[in-house]
């Protein structure tokens, strides 16, 4: 796709280094863990592409959003470059590119990179894959507008600004949907398989208490890991990789439950 502005890449993006955040939420985070089942599957890879969108469920305006999490963070997201391996080759590219139609239940989203999602994964699987990317799901015309927010008025220049603009334009809902996407295709042996997984997570109800969905699958994710490193399940030091938690003891956990109760109230 081609790119509307010439973007220099952040600061130090050229070479390798610690993802820029923490990687215990949701993405990354629980997509990580998603992602190492799936690839789990397959005697070789080929790709992975890995999608996570946190949206209003009843969306209004051209901008169909609304900050129920930091749009500091948002922004971040959008205007940092993004880690892929593309053509088998580790690399940085910009965000709000590689846009995307995606269609979930009969709804059409886009999707298009942003940074941060991959946590450790490119580091993980570089030279075992050929394409691995992640990109955040919206809905349609809404990556159109944050690049003329961001690119044409500047305002990636007045971070501070571009936050205070979006946090009174739209304020947080009740009402929200967290959808996680995740795809993995390469070989069973001599047989070219798919894999995929897919949920759509709704706000729940924790201890008689009313939690959006990605205030709830943001913390359960963290506190599950949690809970894994205080029971003994996961090393007791150093840095443990996302994609290094079994999908299954994540399952395990109190807080992991929440996402099996979640799934289960969906269907």
């Amino acid at each position: 796709m081609r790119r509307e502005h010439d973007r220099p890449s952040a600061p130090g993006h050229h070479v390798s280094g610690p993802p820029e955040r923490g990687q215990c939420g949701l993405a990354p985070g629980f997509i990580g863990i998603v992602a190492a089942e799936l690839c789990q599957r397959f005697t070789r890879l080929r790709d992975v592409e890995l999608r996570v969108g946190a949206l209003p469920r009843y969306p209004n305006g051209l901008m169909g959003y609304s900050f129920t999490w930091s749009p500091a963070g948002v922004i971040n997201e959008y205007i940092n470059d993004a880690e892929v391996i593309h053509n088998g080759v580790r690399k940085w590219v910009p965000s709000l590119d590689g846009i995307e139609t995606i269609n979930i239940e009969g709804q059409e989203f886009e999707a298009f990179t942003t940074s941060g999602g991959l946590g450790t994964l490119c580091e993980t699987l570089e030279g075992k894959l050929d394409t691995l990317n992640y990109k955040t799901i919206r809905y349609p015309g809404h990556c159109k507008l944050m690049r003329f927010f961001l690119y044409e008025l500047i305002l990636k220049e007045e971070r501070a600004l571009a936050e205070n603009i979006l946090t009174k334009a739209k304020p947080p809902v009740k009402e929200d949907v967290v959808y996680v996407y995740a795809v993995a295709e390469g070989w069973k042996g001599e047989e070219l398989s798919r894999e995929e997984y897919y949920q759509a997570f709704y706000p729940i109800t924790i201890q008689e208490k009313e939690w959006r969905a990605i205030s709830w699958t943001t913390a359960s994710s963290l506190a599950a890991v949690v809970e894994m490193v205080g029971s003994g399940k996961l090393p007791q030091k150093g840095f443990v990789k996302q994609e290094d938690i079994s999908l299954e003891s994540f399952y395990q956990t109190t807080n992991g439950q929440h996402y099996v109760r979640a799934s289960v109230i969906k269907q």
